[in-house]
């Protein structure tokens, strides 16, 4: 639905250089685009998963997105190479500091594709490179030295050793949500905000919080921000009372 207007109402810059008035057709209404539900696993979800995974490799895919914050497609394009799981890289031709993942985007063989065209370098914690060293016995018992090259593979179905695909995580993830009896189904992606919010909970920065979901914008990163219901109940409390002001006046 339109309606007659004429061209005052517009922002000098919309105006142009000619001062003269100008007739138009304004919109009446305008559609508000639905922002889209944004969600979070909470942490007794994910613990709930972790401790329902029948292998070192699912507890490693479980913490990559979880605790390391990658994406689904990123996770899956992950090779062995980009894995430098020691403190000091630079006999790898790395110079950054301790244990981390290099995240890039390639064109992968089983559709895996990081949504950012950067490359960075994402810091692992002792216990996910503990996960990786335990993951690694047990490929190395299944495959030995072979396989593909790609970090997470086949282990207990065919083709033993193929890239697993993105979509391996996300029947993972139900798996583990049936197993674990939660009320509802965690995507990897649930996991992954989780581990924003997490981070700002626990005092990250949000230019930290940005460089560690990979983002290119500071404004990206709004939607990863969900602050955990424990935290929002102590920002209450911490806020004093009349009674406790009008003491602190005498």
């Amino acid at each position: 639905m339109y309606e007659l207007a004429d061209s005052r109402d517009l922002p000098l810059e919309a105006q142009g250089e000619d001062s003269g008035l100008h007739y138009r057709l304004k919109a009446r209404h305008r559609l508000q685009e639905p922002e889209a539900e944004v969600d979070r696993a909470s942490d007794e979800e994910m613990v709930s998963m972790f401790l329902e995974c029948h292998s070192a490799r699912d507890r490693l895919i479980v913490l990559l997105h979880g605790r390391v914050g990658l994406r689904r497609g990123q996770v899956a394009g992950l090779r062995r190479s980009d894995c430098h799981l020691l403190p000091d890289s630079r006999a790898l031709g790395c110079d950054y500091k301790g244990a981390h993942v290099h995240v890039r985007r390639r064109d992968n063989i089983n559709g895996a594709w990081s949504k950012s065209k950067k490359e960075w370098m994402q810091p692992l914690d002792f216990l996910v490179v503990q996960a990786f060293g335990q993951y690694f016995d047990e490929r190395h018992v299944i495959l030995g030295a072979g396989g593909s090259d790609f970090l997470l593979v086949n282990l207990f179905r065919e083709p033993v050793g193929a890239p697993m695909p993105p979509d391996a995580f996300n029947e993972l993830f139900e798996r583990l949500s049936k197993r674990a009896r939660l009320s509802r189904k965690v995507s990897p992606h649930m996991t992954r905000r989780a581990f924003g919010s997490n981070v700002s909970d626990a005092g990250g920065s949000p230019d930290e919080v940005q460089a560690l979901l990979g983002q290119k914008h500071p404004e990206s990163v709004r939607p990863y921000l969900i602050p955990d219901q424990s935290r929002l109940r102590e920002a209450i409390e911490r806020v004093p009372s009349p009674r406790e002001l009008h003491r602190g006046e005498h």
